[in-house]
């Protein structure tokens, strides 16, 4: 495909995705968050039917049963942090984003002036707006919809991870979610299980800074930002270039504030 934006010339293969999602094995190692349960599968079964051809079904048919927030790449909405119940699919009807791929090194709270609320403590890992930043300038283009951020050092380790703790990985600190808000990226990726601390006191405030959201705001309506999207949970591999992409973020039509979800990637170049 050719296009044209903000004057410049761009063309894709779409016959080239690079899925940046973890693959979801139900019966055997997966990654976790917050100690939720492991994503499971069982056989469906029925007088005289069960869903599994090993045990003499005629067909296999799975109940499967997982957390979206927890066990995998996941895409979630405003509806994430707000009283009243909005829909990811609702808030994200499809389509392609042109995005932003960017690695970033963490750096340890205590030796940045970069924050988060609460006060993250000094052995805390933070995505700063100034790494951000510096990595955003390296690649000259039109403005992003979509920012993918791969934290270093990224390793497959990662596929299988359980992260536990109060703080088990880097996360934004409040400067960085006003950068992304400040550039106009609607849709972030992240390869992290989540934009926060994980023991934040429920603030969450780079989510409610992302969503357009007042500290502790619990409405939808006063969003400024609904139509915004974060992606937790991705995998990068380090095959995929940093550079410019069409996104695509793939989600079944789950009435929720989260799904499991297929980000992929299509290599852009300018002509």
């Amino acid at each position: 495909m050719r296009f044209e934006l903000e004057g410049r010339r761009l063309n894709a293969d779409f016959a080239q995705p690079l899925s940046i999602a973890i693959p979801l094995d139900f019966n055997g190692p997966q990654p976790s968050f917050y100690n939720a349960p492991a994503a499971a599968a069982q056989p469906y079964r029925e007088a005289g039917f069960v869903g599994d051809t090993r045990e003499g079904g005629s067909c296999n048919c799975e109940q499967l049963t997982l957390v979206p927030h927890c066990n995998g790449t996941h895409t979630e909405c405003v509806g994430h942090v707000t009283d009243d119940r909005v829909a990811v699919t609702d808030r994200l009807r499809g389509g392609v984003f042109l995005a932003l791929l960017i690695s970033v090194h963490p750096v340890a709270a205590s030796a940045t002036q970069e924050d988060s609320d609460p006060p993250p403590a000094s052995d805390d890992l933070l995505l700063t707006a100034e790494s951000l930043e510096r990595a955003f300038a390296a690649h000259p283009g039109p403005a992003p919809q979509a920012l993918v951020l791969r934290t270093l050092p990224s390793n497959a380790a990662r596929l299988t991870h359980a992260y536990r703790g109060s703080a088990p990985a880097p996360y934004l600190s409040q400067q960085a979610a006003n950068w992304l808000v400040e550039h106009g990226i609607e849709h972030l990726v992240l390869d992290l299980p989540s934009a926060d601390r994980a023991d934040d006191k429920g603030r969450l405030t780079a989510h409610r800074i992302f969503f357009g959201l007042p500290p502790g705001g619990r409405h939808s309506r006063d969003a400024t930002r609904p139509q915004a999207s974060i992606t937790e949970l991705a995998w990068v591999a380090p095959t995929i270039r940093d550079g410019w992409y069409l996104l695509d973020l793939q989600i079944p039509a789950f009435l929720a504030d989260a799904a499991p979800s297929r980000p992929l990637l299509y290599p852009v170049h300018f002509e």
